[in-house]
């Protein structure tokens, strides 16, 4: 949705999602602290680079280490970078989850889950912080955009 409002706004954006990215780029990662540690890195690299070509990359993937985080926004102006607590309670990303990630993980199936068997580090300071268990989805994409403008806005004026 979030894409679809800034298309619509005039502005050229890339989505990097984190599953897409497990197929290819990250393929050879699997969910240990290092390996979630590297995709993070990458992940980051080529956001940078999708910045640095005039996008606006929208990057959708479970951080969950707070120094993963902020290597990733070290690498980019402010207003370049937006981080966004998407905050849901456990038990509803498991009600949620359309590729069954979470019963595998409770199963025991998957190991080093996030939330389930992994750790997970809420993010200190986050520019947004969604609650989406109770707000809908146009809700929290209105916000996004006001912060997403102002960061722009923001570039704009310096």
């Amino acid at each position: 949705m979030l894409e679809c409002r800034l298309h619509e706004n005039g502005f050229h954006t890339y989505w990097l999602d984190g599953d897409t990215l497990r197929e290819g780029l990250n393929s050879d990662l699997g969910f240990s602290d290092v390996d979630r540690h590297e995709n993070i890195r990458r992940t980051a690299q080529v956001a940078r680079l999708m910045v640095d070509a005039g996008l606006i990359a929208i990057v959708s993937f479970i951080s969950p280490f707070q120094a993963d985080r902020t290597f990733a926004r070290s690498l980019f102006e402010n207003h370049e970078f937006c981080e966004v607590f998407i905050d849901a309670p456990i038990d509803e990303c498991v009600r949620r989850d359309p590729k069954g990630l979470y019963a595998k993980a409770i199963n025991g199936q998957l190991l080093n889950f996030t939330g389930i068997s992994g750790a997970y580090e809420a993010p200190e300071y986050p520019d947004i912080h969604l609650y989406t268990q109770i707000e809908s989805p146009e809700d929290s994409v209105d916000k996004l955009f006001k912060v997403l403008n102002q960061k722009i806005n923001e570039d704009k004026s310096s």
